[in-house]
């Protein structure tokens, strides 16, 4: 019988499927996050949704696992995540076109990816496999992308007010575990860098009574950091 080269990735898949389940039993010990962040950072960006660089040395993780979640066929999808986690363990430690999910631009692209034999055992990267296939879940990158785009379609002050839950810590008019945007408003009405610098930078000790120290935001856009002061400063009693 003929056989195709994406058969026999099919059957070497299937026999490493035979052969790993006591090996997921062992994998149970190990932090498959902290194991991917250790073993695959280096190369991949392991962020979702996945930044990109002109010179990254793989595609980005996700990528990586949407791409072979959707080109793995099983007749059971409750077997996928076997079938993934086997595959994982395979072609980790044995790398090989014929038994690659990859398109043909994307090897040319980066290339083969070079074996990790004596860098990663079967226990680890069935840690790791198990974590990557729950992690990089379409329905929860389309409800982060979903949020994302919620976010974005705000002004830039309710933007910060909710991604920092600023009114966790700050009434409008009155105090909770730091003072209110009013009492801020109309100290530094005519000092908007002072709220500009409490802001990225944090303060502590600037309010009698209040020990909570405010922490430092420094990955606001400045549009953002000129919505939220001015949306502060417009707080003052009127």
């Amino acid at each position: 019988m003929k056989m195709t080269i994406k058969s026999v990735g099919l059957v070497l898949l299937g026999m490493a499927v035979l052969s790993g389940c006591g090996t997921r039993e062992n994998a149970k010990q190990y932090d498959g996050k902290k194991l991917l962040e250790q073993k695959c950072a280096q190369c991949h960006n392991l962020d979702m949704p996945p930044k990109t660089y002109a010179d990254e040395k793989a595609p980005p993780m996700m990528a990586v696992v949407f791409h072979v979640r959707d080109f793995m066929k099983v007749a059971n999808p409750s077997d996928k995540k076997d079938r993934f986690i086997a595959f994982v363990q395979d072609y980790v430690i044995h790398p090989d076109r014929s038994k690659s999910f990859c398109d043909k631009k994307s090897l040319q692209t980066y290339g083969l990816m070079p074996s990790q034999k004596g860098r990663v055992t079967r226990d680890q990267l069935a840690a790791i496999a198990a974590y990557m296939y729950d992690h990089y879940d379409p329905q929860k990158y389309m409800a982060i992308m979903t949020e994302k785009a919620r976010l974005e379609a705000l002004p830039p002050y309710k933007r910060v007010l909710a991604q920092k839950n600023c009114l966790g810590c700050h009434g409008l008019k009155k105090d909770k575990v730091a003072p209110a945007f009013t009492r801020i408003a109309e100290r530094y009405a005519d000092n908007p860098k002072a709220v500009e610098e409490a802001i990225t930078r944090g303060s502590r000790g600037h309010w009698k009574g209040f020990k909570l120290a405010m922490p430092p935001f420094k990955d606001l856009t400045p549009e953002e950091l000129k919505g939220i002061t001015d949306w502060v400063l417009s707080q003052a009693k009127r």
